[in-house]
């Protein structure tokens, strides 16, 4: 009797978890369905893309977006070089840097923690500006042209300062005090202790500076004028501009034997975002475990 009841609780339970499965599939699918369309549209003809408007699959297979993007391989290898660099350095410094400072925040031996988290508290309120920004960077600190503009200014994040110091703060006191009692020092169980045990939420800071540095073109658009240094997301930038300045020139100058309609548009637009979050795509499995657990840090269940 006991076996029968058993086998219909396991018969009843597996009918919502293949019901539950199979909604987490498609809404799985629905996700990829947005990129797809993209690289789609990457691969179509401008003329066709405007006429029969965004497909699932290309109308008109047309490679002439990224023809006209990778026209000068080497200088977008080097872009992606310069991208790949600052944002592993980045991502790296930054996420130790934000450790060490959220770490004597979260004890309670330290003197001056409550005054030094309201001042980090109060750097999200205020901004000195762009201006002052601009004359500190190139006029004190002489970045300007040099690597470390885009690297150095992005090493600290206050949100996420407190975010590590929230873990930290929920690791038990005993711990610390055990290796204490053992001779460890401060940095002994920063490293052996305190960061292997936040790993969720490290991997968590790590992947928001990760994407906003990939993604971040504004610093260079005001610090960099060498070409050798200027990264990805700036050089599509300025591909795309050029691009406007061609087509508006275009229509104001006779003579012209180029058709505009044999020219990216709207499709260039596609194949730039494919080119600039392709790579992403790949690192964001590596993190999509701790990401979660970082995310729910704190959570109550209901």
């Amino acid at each position: 009797m006991a076996a029968r009841l058993s086998a219909k609780e396991t018969k009843h339970t597996k009918k919502p978890q293949w019901i539950a499965h199979s909604i987490a599939i498609l809404f799985s699918i629905l996700c990829i369905i947005p990129f797809l369309i993209v690289i789609s549209s990457s691969l179509t003809n401008e003329f066709a893309l405007n006429e029969h408007g965004y497909q699932l699959w290309p109308t008109f297979f047309d490679t002439t977006a990224y023809q006209y993007i990778f026209r000068n391989p080497r200088t977008i290898v080097n872009s992606y070089g310069v991208t790949i660099l600052v944002t592993v350095a980045t991502t790296v410094l930054g996420v130790l840097f934000m450790a060490m400072i959220a770490y004597p925040l979260s004890r309670r031996n330290c003197k001056f923690r409550r005054f030094l988290s309201f001042y980090i508290f109060f750097t999200m309120l205020f901004s000195g500006g762009l201006v002052p920004g601009y004359m500190l960077t190139t006029q004190y600190l002489h970045l300007k042209d040099n690597i470390l503009v885009m690297i150095v200014p992005s090493l600290v994040n206050a949100f996420h300062v407190i975010m590590i110091r929230t873990f930290f703060q929920r690791l038990p006191d005993s711990l610390f005090e055990s290796a204490k009692i053992d001779g460890a020092s401060e940095f002994r169980i920063f490293f052996s202790i305190a960061m292997p045990l936040s790993v969720p939420v490290l991997a968590s800071v790590a992947f928001f500076t990760a994407m906003g540095k990939w993604s971040d073109w504004y610093t260079a658009m005001l610090y960099i004028n060498k070409e050798e240094l200027v990264p990805l997301q700036y050089l599509l930038y300025r591909i795309q501009n050029n691009l406007q300045v061609l087509l508006s020139a275009m229509t104001n100058v006779t003579g012209i034997t180029i058709n505009p309609r044999d020219l990216p548009g709207n499709n260039l637009i596609m194949a730039m975002a494919v080119v600039a979050t392709g790579p992403m795509l790949f690192v964001f499995p590596f993190f999509q475990k701790y990401f979660v657990q970082g995310l729910t840090m704190g959570a109550v269940k209901g």
